[in-house]
């Protein structure tokens, strides 16, 4: 998949493990981790927002495009 999602890289950055995100966030650390994995299909807006805001980063911080 040529979408790669750097939420890993941002965590260690931050100092922060996935189970204190996703409790910020609001969604399960299984949820977190198919994220993670780059195995998620889609990702709200919303959930995006949060994120950003718990790790203090903008969305091009967690996703990148590869060819």
């Amino acid at each position: 998949m040529p979408i790669i999602v750097n939420v890993d890289v941002m965590l260690a950055k931050r100092k922060m493990q996935s189970k204190e995100l996703a409790d910020k966030i609001g969604v399960t650390v299984a949820n977190l981790s198919i994220l993670k994995t780059g195995k998620a299909k889609a990702v709200r807006f919303s959930t995006l927002e949060a994120i950003c805001k718990a790790l203090d980063c903008q969305p091009g911080d967690l996703l990148e495009f590869r060819e």
